[in-house]
């Protein structure tokens, strides 16, 4: 079996001032009794890249943002590049969240342009996909999800340079979460089109559960078969609850 080397990514969404860097230093001073286990990475808002990325600087905690243009610079106002989250700090850059697709009309080929144009300024990219209620009831999950999939990942790929974020856009905040067996055969369904796209190699990808994990529901969730980390929303904000859901490895 490959080793895939767990990650626990907090996506702060649009929370976060100055003051916010207490929870971060609570995070930084956890860290290190999980870094042997698995890594750690927190998505602030952008305004908060550049302070967190010193503050992170040699510790166990990495630093990355929750969204980026395809371009590298121009005339976008209000936009900003992988270039420029690179050189404030980031690592890595969340493409493709549900809130975005909702919220912005971001289709697949929209998110395939934001994981190149990660690549290219050397971020991880953490590539988002997954259902709404009425595609789960109408029984297309794995349709949907396949189809976001090879829609949204880009050529050459690897499991270095690319994560993927298995969200359920029904249990985003909604305190509802997938049975650890129905998530299992998402994940499952993920990797086979990775591995028949880009070859035995892509099994290696670590591909992360998001929506309403808790430290009440991260064993169940995190230790699941084809499960290799979470992407976490809400309660990613606090210390203690993201330390409490890394704290399951």
């Amino acid at each position: 079996m490959l080793s895939r080397r767990p990650l626990v990514a907090g996506n702060w969404k649009m929370n976060g001032l100055k003051a916010s860097l207490a929870e971060l230093e609570a995070i930084i001073a956890g860290a290190p009794a999980l870094a042997g286990k698995c890594d750690l990475l927190v998505c602030p808002p952008a305004t908060l890249i550049a302070m967190f990325a010193w503050k992170a600087n040699g510790t166990k905690i990495a630093i990355g943002a929750q969204d980026c243009h395809p371009n590298a610079s121009g005339a976008h106002t209000g936009d900003l590049s992988a270039e420029m989250l690179k050189d404030a700090g980031a690592s890595a850059v969340i493409v493709g969240h549900s809130e975005r697709r909702a919220d912005h009309g971001e289709g697949d080929a929209l998110v395939r342009k934001k994981a190149e144009a990660a690549r290219r300024a050397g971020l991880l990219a953490i590539v988002c996909v997954g259902e709404t209620r009425a595609e789960r009831d109408a029984k297309k999950t794995l349709e949907i999800v396949s189809r976001q999939v090879e829609g949204s990942v880009p050529d050459g790929a690897t499991p270095a340079n690319m994560v993927i974020a298995y969200e359920p856009v029904w249990a985003i905040g909604s305190g509802l979460t997938p049975k650890p067996t129905d998530m299992t055969e998402v994940h499952k369904l993920i990797r086979e089109r990775l591995v028949r796209r880009f070859g035995a190699g892509a099994a290696a990808t670590r591909i992360l559960y998001g929506g309403s994990v808790k430290p009440d529901n991260a064993a169940a969730l995190l230790l699941a078969p084809e499960c290799d980390g979470a992407l976490v929303g809400g309660a990613s904000l606090k210390a203690k609850d993201f330390l409490g859901i890394a704290g399951v490895y």
